[in-house]
């Protein structure tokens, strides 16, 4: 009542007695067993998390090492030896995806989904970034887990009497990117196609940033769909995706009414100009 410590309950056990208790524990007892069991599936079930982990960490560095390839597309002599040359990365990445495929058989993904998710992310801004570029148009969800399903033969020998056969066996993995990840790796994208405006800007192409504009109004006004009833990563991200919008239309603006009398070598300065003034305008840092 003076405000000293209470004496714990258990504390009125000698410690003797205590440890005569640990001694008399049976090992083998059933409860001790079903301890034991719970101990190793949960030692199991965080090794494989930290696998997972550093996987997605992996699949994340290949898939902006992907996207920063990509940014040269506009000032590349020969962009087709760009294409390919991100087409042999994102087929190492989907390696490290059939790693995590592989991880996660007969387990639910979803106990494992926060340590993938942002390597996953990273993957479909990438992959979405390249097909924009290819055609021009936003990858479907459907087609990138296509994209995700992987088969390897085995062979196993069977020994018989007269002589020895091979028999084939088909192994399959599969792992399906869910509308959350697709969504925030979209959202993601705009900003890399707010800097492929200002790179081509910067290279004097007048066409793409008009493009770029449409593109992303209608991304935007598919997120508006969703708007506040969606999770909450996905209405976070549609504030930066706006600023990524407002940014692209002012370039489009400053080429529509002074495009004929600044030089194309001057185009980059004025538009990054007007695009702090935006920030500064929005109070970002």
């Amino acid at each position: 009542g003076s405000g000293g410590f209470r004496k714990r309950k258990h504390d009125n056990f000698p410690h003797g007695q205590r440890r005569e208790e640990k001694e008399n524990v049976n090992p083998s007892s059933a409860l001790m067993t079903s301890f034991k069991s719970f101990q190793l599936e949960l030692d199991t079930r965080h090794d494989k998390y930290e696998r997972l982990v550093k996987l997605s960490r992996d699949i994340t560095i290949e898939s902006k090492r992907t996207i920063f390839l990509l940014h040269r597309f506009t000032s590349a002599p020969n962009g087709e030896e760009i294409l390919n040359e991100s087409e042999v990365k994102l087929d190492a990445v989907r390696q490290k995806i059939k790693q995590v495929a592989q991880e996660l058989i007969g387990e639910d993904m979803y106990q494992f989904h926060r340590a993938i998710s942002p390597g996953l992310q990273e993957y479909v801004e990438a992959v979405s970034f390249q097909y924009f570029i290819k055609t021009r148009s936003l990858i479907s969800v459907e087609e990138i887990n296509k994209q995700l399903i992987f088969t390897a033969e085995d062979r196993e020998e069977t020994t018989n009497t007269t002589s020895n056969s091979h028999d084939k066996r088909q192994h399959t993995w599969s792992l399906k990117v869910t509308p959350v990840d697709y969504l925030l790796g979209v959202a993601d994208l705009t900003g890399e196609l707010m800097r492929l405006c200002i790179s081509s800007v910067g290279n004097g192409d007048i066409d793409t940033p008009f493009e770029l504009s449409q593109f992303l109004r209608q991304i935007y006004d598919g997120f508006t769909f969703i708007g506040n009833t969606g999770p909450y990563e996905v209405s976070k991200k549609l504030y930066t995706l706006k600023q990524s919008l407002a940014k692209v239309e002012n370039a489009c603006y400053t080429l529509k009414v002074r495009g004929s009398e600044i030089p194309k070598h001057m185009l980059a300065d004025v538009f990054s100009t007007k695009t702090e003034l935006i920030d500064q305008d929005e109070g970002l840092p």
